[in-house]
């Protein structure tokens, strides 16, 4: 059930409960390639983005009991990846540690600021209520995008704030916040060639 690194800064995990069946393989150092398949198309179009603006290389296979909510399999498949991201980068050593992303899509904005912290923390601010209510592609709630953010971010011990600057449409509502933490997240995990050692005055992250 732990994640396991497969070589570099290359992790994976295989998660199976009663609700859902998970497999996440994911490579920091890539090319933005992806692999996903996890029963919500919405969801696949989402890590998609994910994958290929942070240019992290992601294989999601995942089965679960979607004919009675997409909601188990979404949430596994985030604290999956959020296991793995932990294991791949390691002890953190020479990275720039932060990032920060502001993306438009349309009449969407987002900005997204991540800080490989190692103390888990996710503040997400500017969806109206409504979102929450939206049905995207048929299984995707709105209200899923701050639960998938969430997720990931505990299970990867990392400090994300997320915030939607402006958005009328649902989609670009969800795709502009995914792109802009996809972008702070590719910042944040680069080698930074000016850092030598683990960037924290702590000497560990």
């Amino acid at each position: 059930m732990a994640a396991e690194l497969i070589s570099g800064r290359k992790a994976s995990m295989k998660r199976t409960t009663s609700e859902s069946d998970v497999y996440v393989e994911l490579d920091l150092d890539g090319t933005g390639t992806s692999n996903i398949s996890t029963g919500v198309p919405f969801y696949d179009h989402m890590l998609d983005a994910l994958s290929r603006h942070s240019l992290m290389d992601l294989t999601v296979e995942a089965t679960g009991d979607t004919h009675i909510d997409v909601h188990h399999t979404v949430e596994d498949v985030a604290i999956t990846l959020g296991e793995v991201f932990k294991v791949a980068l390691g002890d953190k050593r020479g990275i720039r540690r932060y990032g920060e992303a502001t993306i438009p899509m349309d009449e969407a904005l987002a900005r997204a600021t991540v800080d490989l912290s190692g103390r888990p923390y996710f503040v997400h601010e500017g969806e109206s209520e409504a979102q929450v209510y939206h049905l995207i592609g048929g299984h995707f709630t709105g209200a899923m995008t701050r639960h998938v953010f969430e997720s990931f971010t505990f299970h990867a011990a990392i400090n994300v704030h997320v915030d939607l600057l402006r958005g009328r449409d649902p989609h670009h509502i969800i795709e502009v916040q995914f792109k802009a933490l996809a972008r702070a997240l590719r910042q944040a995990i680069e080698d930074d060639p000016r850092v030598e050692g683990i960037p924290s005055t702590k000497g560990a992250l």
